[in-house]
């Protein structure tokens, strides 16, 4: 299988999991360099596939003022640079994540 091949065989749920996955280890590293314990509470919930809902909240806020890649050129609006590119659909991807697992966002 080709790598053209191998991206038209990755659904949309895969597409989604990548996301979330690439953007909660981006926060969880965020979040150590402010508060090792809350960062050890989200991994530990994340590993266990079930994160808090105090953690699904700042998670959804996170994403959200993290926001790099607006779509604006430079003369519509400010670059927001970060450590990770995130889109207004990665953004969404996760939110939807988050509610299909029960959580209020």
């Amino acid at each position: 299988m080709n790598d053209k091949q191998a991206r038209r065989s990755t659904g949309p749920e895969d597409h989604r999991t990548e996301t979330v996955a690439r953007l909660v280890a981006a926060w969880l590293a965020e979040t150590e360099q402010h508060d090792r314990a809350a960062a050890r509470q989200a991994r530990a919930g994340w590993q266990r596939g079930a994160l808090s809902e105090p953690d699904a909240q700042d998670l959804a806020t996170w994403v959200t003022a993290r926001v790099t890649d607006t779509g604006f050129t430079e003369d519509e609006g400010p670059y927001v640079e970060g450590p990770v590119r995130i889109t207004p659909s990665d953004k969404d991807t996760v939110h939807e994540w988050l509610r299909a697992r029960g959580h209020r966002i």
